[in-house]
């Protein structure tokens, strides 16, 4: 199966798109942040911090923002300003992210570290090599 540079895009923004939902509904419900290993963000809130929130939704900001130049670079709505440099940075930032990955799988197995960070950093690494694959094949 031959994919096209617009397929890989329009995957990589749906990935991410999702990604951004998935914060939107962190920062709606704060206590879910322990489905995800993350105690200690629910403790914050539950503290009366409005830091994670806004970190949260902050970072589903990004997302979206990156998402939606995926989809300009897949030809769904019109070409936006800077739209090689942007999905490059975003697939720069990914795969950087995953970079993580093999101390992260090690961590794990031998010392019972969170599985939501490998699941973050396969996410990355395939959200980067989509944008990645989508942009230099267009």
């Amino acid at each position: 199966m031959n994919l096209s540079s617009r397929e890989f895009l329009m995957l990589g923004s749906g990935a991410i798109f999702l990604i951004a939902l998935l914060h939107i509904a962190l920062a709606l419900r704060p206590q879910w942040y322990r489905c995800f290993g993350a105690d200690e963000l629910v403790q914050l809130h539950n503290k009366g911090s409005r830091f994670t929130v806004l970190v949260t939704l902050g970072l589903a900001l990004m997302f979206a923002f990156w998402g939606i130049y995926a989809l300009s670079g897949a030809s769904v709505i019109r070409q936006l300003p800077l739209l090689r440099a942007v999905l490059i940075a975003a697939s720069v930032r990914y795969l950087l992210r995953s970079l993580m990955l093999p101390s992260e799988l090690v961590k794990v197995l031998t010392s019972g570290y969170s599985f939501r960070f490998v699941v973050s950093s396969t996410g990355s690494l395939a959200a980067g090599l989509l944008y990645l694959v989508g942009t230099f094949s267009r």
